[in-house]
């Protein structure tokens, strides 16, 4: 029996090197449709109820760290978040800008929740760098210009600050020009430029003009500092000015270029 031809060899070669027909992807049921969404729907309605409905994500407690003078409860207090109310709902903007206007002590507070019961309230209070006499009690300064409380006990180590203007000359101009608040906040640039071993023995910085600013020691010794400027310069002039003169009672570094010391 005589086997294939040529050609019928060739045929089959070329059938069996054609790929099959690739298969249609098979389209879910619609009834797997369906069940899908609605479980969808279900999943998302129960977190819904789970964070806004149910007793088991509200505020139950209020967590306070950071503070110093400030007592947790006086922050609690003003704070006055709502206990009980779902968590994911507390506006802690809100929260914070009841804290900042009711306790002018605190210079920031970062306000998170803490899932799954409560809010924490992290404080950084306002440090004292000058203060000021009024009516027996000391307003604190701090290190922005701002005077942020009033107490009954001046704090230790701060000096006190005194704005001895004149009514007429070159500090009456210098007021009208610069404003009060102005003034202060230069007396607190100088307060932070003064070199750490100065800073301990400060007892005050009188202001009589933007110009005139002036360090009064512990021990009776003066400073002439002129303005803010230059202040880091100013420090290292005064600081070795005192170990040059060491027995001198005033010092100037108005001009860190040209200082002098005398009395003694």
């Amino acid at each position: 029996m005589a086997g294939p031809t040529t050609a019928e060899r060739g045929e089959r070669q070329h059938e069996s090197s054609v790929p099959p027909p690739a298969r249609r992807p098979r389209l879910p049921r619609p009834r797997t449709i369906i069940v899908l969404a609605v479980a969808l729907v279900l999943l998302g309605a129960g977190g819904v109820w789970a964070l806004y409905g149910s007793q088991w994500l509200r505020v139950e407690r209020v967590s306070v760290s950071g503070t110093g003078v400030l007592t947790p409860a006086q922050v609690r207090e003003a704070a006055d978040v709502p206990l009980g109310s779902p968590l994911i709902s507390v506006d802690t903007d809100a929260i914070e800008a009841r804290l900042l206007r009711k306790l002018p002590r605190i210079d920031s507070v970062d306000v998170t929740r803490s899932w799954p019961h409560g809010i924490g309230l992290k404080v950084v209070e306002r440090t004292p760098v000058l203060i000021v006499e009024k009516g027996g009690k000391f307003v604190e300064v701090d290190d922005d210009g701002v005077r942020f409380a009033t107490v009954s006990r001046a704090p230790k180590g701060i000096p006190a600050l005194e704005l001895t203007l004149a009514e007429s000359g070159s500090a009456s101009a210098s007021l009208r020009r610069f404003g009060d608040d102005r003034l202060v906040r230069e007396a607190v640039r100088v307060a932070g430029d003064i070199p750490a071993a100065v800073a301990r023995t400060t007892r005050t910085v009188k202001v009589r003009s933007y110009d005139d600013i002036s360090l009064e020691l512990s021990d009776g010794r003066t400073v002439a500092w002129g303005s803010g400027e230059k202040g880091a310069a100013k420090a290292r002039t005064l600081t070795a000015l005192l170990k040059a003169a060491p027995d001198a009672r005033h010092f100037d570094v108005s001009v860190p270029t040209a200082p002098a010391s005398s009395g003694s």
